[in-house]
């Protein structure tokens, strides 16, 4: 299988990682303020988020999240009337640059077609959850093929490199 994502979108790398374990009074306050937020976009269309996946690892959890634009993950970042902004102000006042916690993310934006998926053995994950889940076939045979990248045609073979009998 593999996905398709119709026009342009954004793909959003967030997390935090506990630096200080013990410090339960500076990191859980920060985990926390992920639930609202979550529960906000999961119940708000309008809002951008076209998906999302959660991992948890032993510092800390991943978010991977794709969304429609940079213009809708900007507007939930900056909106004081949304979840993330009081939780940014808090994680700035309760811990700021001290060091027992970091919250990270990473921001790609994807333009329409330079993508390219392939799920075997899988439930619908990934970019195919948050957009179409289609049988790989349905965009190419090939990698390039379902990136769009080139036609169905071999590679060339590096200079000095005899060319196989037919």
């Amino acid at each position: 299988m593999t996905a398709d994502m119709p026009g342009d979108f954004v793909v959003f790398l967030i997390g935090m990682r506990v630096n200080k374990p013990w410090k339960l009074h500076k990191w859980v306050p920060v985990a926390r303020a992920m639930a609202p937020m979550l529960r906000t976009l999961n119940s708000r269309e309008d809002l951008g988020l076209l998906g999302m996946h959660t991992w948890i690892g032993p510092r800390g959890p991943m978010f991977v999240q794709y969304w429609r634009s940079a213009e809708h993950l900007d507007r939930f970042a900056r909106d004081s009337s949304l979840p993330h902004h009081a939780a940014w102000r808090a994680f700035n006042r309760r811990v700021g640059s001290d060091g027992d916690v970091g919250v990270w993310h990473e921001t790609y934006l994807v333009s329409a077609g330079n993508y390219e998926t392939i799920y075997a053995n899988l439930p619908r994950f990934g970019l195919a959850a948050a957009g179409q889940h289609l049988p790989v076939t349905a965009k190419g045979d090939r990698a390039a093929e379902r990136r769009g990248a080139a036609p169905r045609t071999a590679a060339p073979l590096p200079q000095g490199q005899p060319t196989p009998a037919a």
